[in-house]
């Protein structure tokens, strides 16, 4: 069994086209039995309405990120103190993008859900959410203590957990068993965490994970693919969506 696990596209169809495209190979390979993803699907990028028809056609479980339920409610809910000037422009960018979809739209992202689990074989499971299961808030870093770590997914069985949310590839042990948790970057907007907002640039390519399940044998595969800056700027540029002068600048950099 090969599971592909994509998440945080927010908006980016440039870059999920890049990520399905290299899926298409994978899948002449060997078998793709499963796309799932982990939420933050549509909210932030200029094309919501492409990504939505993609992950429709998909027909792939999708989990509620908090950038998703954002979308729908205008609710914040974290506790990240978002300044108020931030969050007014996110809030116009908001608007804009609900504009941009359906009332059919919006009740497909209404319908993702807060976690999902998949049977690995041998006993095994795949436990998929955000941020954690408990909340799509919660934030699970790579240098996150083990004693953080194991508060956020130890009571939780699944042999093998899978969340976003913080845009990182990474995977760590949950704890001295054999249970582990791998996070598999974002799609559409990849960029390093230790930058400040001075100069920030995010990363030219697009970024998810296959896990392998085979009897006893587990497999985790991370993929970086390169997707058409130029196009998702002119994409950018076409939108009309709000402030895309400053979501260009991420890219013009690299």
């Amino acid at each position: 069994m090969r599971i592909v696990i994509i998440s945080d596209i927010h908006g980016n169809a440039t870059a999920l086209e890049a990520v399905l495209g290299d899926i298409e190979q994978e899948s002449q390979q060997g078998l793709i039995d499963e796309i799932v993803c982990l939420g933050d699907a549509i909210q932030g990028g200029p094309q919501p309405a492409q990504v939505v028809a993609w992950l429709r056609d998909l027909k792939c479980p999708v989990v509620m990120g908090n950038a998703d339920a954002w979308l729908l409610t205008g609710r914040e809910t974290g506790d990240e103190g978002i300044p108020e000037e931030r969050l007014q422009r996110m809030s116009t960018i908001r608007e804009w993008s609900l504009s941009q979809l359906s009332s059919e739209d919006r009740g497909f992202i209404e319908s993702f859900r807060p976690t999902i689990e998949l049977e690995l074989g041998k006993e095994k499971r795949l436990l998929c959410f955000h941020g954690s299961p408990e909340s799509f808030d919660d934030v699970i870093l790579p240098d996150i203590s083990q004693e953080a770590l194991f508060n956020y997914l130890g009571k939780y069985e699944a042999q093998v957990m899978t969340g976003g949310h913080t845009h990182v590839q990474y995977v760590r042990r949950i704890s001295h068993d054999d249970r582990f948790f791998f996070n598999p970057g974002s799609v559409g907007f990849a960029h390093s965490h230790h930058q400040s907002d001075e100069g920030f640039q995010a990363d030219p390519w697009a970024e998810y994970a296959i896990l392998s399940a085979q009897w006893d044998h587990l497999g985790l595969e991370f993929k970086r693919v390169p997707f058409d800056v130029d196009a998702l700027i002119e994409a950018y540029r076409s939108s009309g969506r709000p402030y895309s002068d400053t979501a260009i600048d991420q890219y013009r950099g690299r």
